[in-house]
């Protein structure tokens, strides 16, 4: 497996575990347990996902975030 396929399963695992989380039913314990072990696995993003440049901690400041 390249790593652009890596990245792109880690995300489709995150994005299904995101909807199972607000559907009926869901159980929490699962999601609480399961979503930071898949966020921690998540690998760096391979070359060309973002445009050159980009900088993700670059960006105005929300209330909660630290500086």
């Amino acid at each position: 497996m390249d790593t652009r396929e890596d990245f792109n399963r880690t995300v489709q695992l995150l994005s299904a575990l995101a909807l199972y989380a607000h559907t009926l039913g869901a159980d929490p314990a699962f999601v609480d347990a399961i979503g930071p072990s898949l966020a921690v696995s998540l690998p760096e993003p391979p070359p060309g996902i973002f445009p050159p440049g980009y900088d993700p901690t670059d960006g105005p400041q929300y209330t909660g975030r630290q500086p």
